[in-house]
């Protein structure tokens, strides 16, 4: 994951040179890819399109879609365990001076706060992966924890803005659909639609 669309900024004398831009980034572009890089979808072959958010394996294209989170579950397990070490220590040390009622305020405190961590990890890892593969297109859901699995028809995949939650993207076939992209920032969710669509007619 990975990562929360808007067409992509230009490049402007970056691409000229052979650059484009990823994010806030310039990154080098080799081979016909920078000469080629299409403005439109209109008269561009798929294999020319520059995928900005996609990565291509031998199975298919993937999208991974993460929480942007600044601590990791492990990091937070050793901040908590530090900070307990250091509020017992010091309630202990008022225990022995007497201050009897100090150590059962920190207990509570620290439960509180580790509870209040504990939410924060539970959905650290939280995540969306997309696969298009052969035949079928992939979602997957991680929430919690909990993983959800979706799996489409390729030749039937519709994407378009979900109808009851109008700023996220709606992967249809059938009677069946998910909403993907909470992950990614609203701006750029246009452009991820796009991306999918494109990748989902390459074939």
């Amino acid at each position: 994951m990975r990562p929360a669309c808007g067409s992509p900024p230009s490049g402007g004398g970056l691409q000229s040179r052979g650059f484009e831009l990823k994010g806030i980034f310039p990154a080098l572009v080799h081979g016909p890819r920078a000469a080629h890089r299409p403005t439109s979808g209109v008269g561009v072959s798929p294999s020319s399109y520059a995928y900005r958010f996609a990565t291509q394996s031998d199975e298919g294209m993937e999208w991974r879609l993460r929480r942007n989170c600044s601590v990791t579950p492990a990091q937070l397990g050793l901040l908590y365990a530090s900070l307990c070490v250091v509020s017992l220590g010091v309630a202990g040390f008022f225990w022995t001076q007497g201050a009897t009622l100090v150590l059962p305020f920190a207990a509570l405190e620290l439960l509180a706060v580790g509870a209040a961590f504990l939410v924060y990890a539970r959905h650290a890892a939280d995540g969306e992966r997309i696969r298009l593969l052969a035949h079928a297109l992939v979602v997957e859901q991680e929430t919690a924890g909990r993983l959800q699995r979706r799996e489409f028809a390729r030749e039937w995949v519709r994407v378009e803005p979900a109808a009851v939650a109008p700023n996220l993207i709606e992967v249809r076939a059938g009677g069946e659909s998910v909403q993907v992209g909470r992950f990614l920032r609203a701006e750029l969710r246009p452009a991820l639609a796009r991306e999918i669509r494109q990748a989902l007619h390459s074939g």
